[in-house]
């Protein structure tokens, strides 16, 4: 436990140092746990999520970095590797594919990648894998456009 609080305060440092080098990624502590860490990432653009800010709830166990981290989005978002109603996501790098050399921020980087490039074959959304599986690309990206406006428009006033 000792050595990933160690990496997480590196982590800390690092993600307080280069603030301004990713402005698509706000990545936070909780004041209280080392372990909790929420993100603000930017839907990235030529996609329908651009223009939207989607929360990420980060729970980082206590074998870190041998093991990922536990991240699902708290905003509603649709798309085919998000299950709508837990914001679980299905990315490789936090089941099997995961690697100590991974960090905070290059997992948020990775969500964002996965924003721009849904992998359709293996959805937590059906409705939104059926919909690119069956080629109604338009379909998919109004549907996702909607809800980005929805639930993830920063909002004014």
């Amino acid at each position: 436990m000792q050595a990933s609080r160690a990496r997480l305060f590196k982590e800390y440092k690092e993600v307080q140092r280069e603030k301004s080098a990713d402005p698509d990624i706000q990545l936070v502590c909780d004041d209280s746990n080392i372990f909790k860490w929420t993100a603000l990432i930017k839907g990235p653009s030529e996609t329908p999520y651009e223009g939207g800010v989607f929360q990420l709830v980060f729970a980082v166990p206590e074998q870190y970095p041998l093991q990922p981290p536990q991240v699902r989005f708290l905003t509603k978002i649709f798309h085919p590797n998000v299950h709508f109603k837990t914001g679980e996501i299905c990315l490789d790098i936090l089941k099997n594919a995961w690697s100590p050399a991974w960090t905070l921020q290059s997992v948020c980087r990775a969500i964002i990648a996965l924003m721009a490039h849904p992998e359709p074959d293996s959805p937590l959304n059906c409705d939104s894998g059926n919909l690119l599986r069956s080629g109604d690309v338009r379909g998919y990206q109004s549907m996702a456009r909607m809800y980005t406006r929805l639930a993830a428009s920063p909002k004014i006033g």
